[in-house]
């Protein structure tokens, strides 16, 4: 009985296992290959047609495109190799593949919101809104894009939170590493400085940080003052602004403050802070 059974085992091993094996092992080469031709293909078109972007975004938009088409194929290939596959266990696709029909057409009916995430999807993608990498802002949520395909999105903020936003509910997506980026600083000083003094200081600060070796190349525009922006209830405020590579906005704003405060602690510069005057009656 023992023997009848492995020999049956045996034999259906040798003529179906094999090309169970066979299907596996072709699909995963597919796969291999697909991957690497739409990495170049992509890279390819990319690069000719976003030429005048710098290295980092090719890479990110190519890294965007292909996760989403790989994706893609790789469903459809692993879907046509288990259908070949379910004949060598003796089973009928007919019937399954009409019940699959009938049972895909009444899921449509209730799939509304999954076409809209879709079509959002493909929309945010072709038109190169954010890709994976970029900082964005979608609603109340604001971090770095993690991830994107057709249906979602997936950011994760700065406390390391991560959150899957379904394509179709973006109404509103904010870019703030695209091209360019731009830092714009609220200086306040006393009522009493003389505001051509500050102004020119802040000017050569600038100025000397977008000559600094570790900053000229992400600088694009040398920081400067542009004016008065504000009276305030106990400073003048001047705003400073610059523009800089995608994404350094925040460590160059850091270093500008603290240039800034270096070089008004050597020009004898108030940076005033709020004052709080306590009578005591006898």
């Amino acid at each position: 009985m023992f023997n009848s059974i492995l020999q049956t085992i045996i034999q259906w091993a040798i003529s179906h296992g094999i090309k169970i094996l066979a299907i596996l092992i072709v699909a995963w080469i597919i796969l291999r290959i697909l991957k690497t031709i739409i990495r170049r293909v992509i890279k390819s078109v990319i690069g000719k047609t976003y030429g005048i972007r710098d290295g980092v975004a090719v890479e990110k938009r190519t890294a965007t495109l292909e996760t989403v088409f790989y994706s893609t194929v790789k469903i459809v290939i692993w879907v046509i190799a288990v259908m070949m596959i379910i004949p060598e266990f003796g089973v009928n696709i007919g019937p399954i593949l009409a019940a699959v029909g009938v049972a895909g057409l009444a899921f449509g009916f209730g799939a509304q919101y999954l076409i809209r995430d879709l079509i959002a999807g493909l929309f945010i993608i072709l038109e190169d809104q954010y890709r994976k990498g970029d900082s964005i802002k979608v609603g109340d949520v604001a971090g770095t894009v993690e991830e994107i395909n057709l249906r979602k999105t997936v950011i994760r903020d700065v406390d390391g939170v991560e959150h899957h936003i379904p394509n179709g509910e973006i109404k509103i997506a904010s870019n703030r590493t695209k091209l360019w980026a731009k830092i714009n600083l609220e200086i306040g000083v006393a009522y009493d400085t003389d505001l051509d003094k500050v102004i020119k200081v802040l000017n050569k600060v600038g100025q000397e940080m977008a000559k600094d070796k570790d900053w000229k190349d992400i600088i694009i525009e040398e920081p400067q003052a542009l004016g008065v922006n504000e009276f305030a209830d106990s400073a003048i405020i001047i705003r400073v602004s610059g523009k800089v590579k995608p994404g350094e906005q925040w460590g160059t704003a850091r270093e500008l403050r603290k240039r800034i405060k270096e070089a008004f602690d050597k020009e004898k510069i108030e940076i005033p802070f709020p004052h709080r005057v306590v009578i005591q009656k006898k």
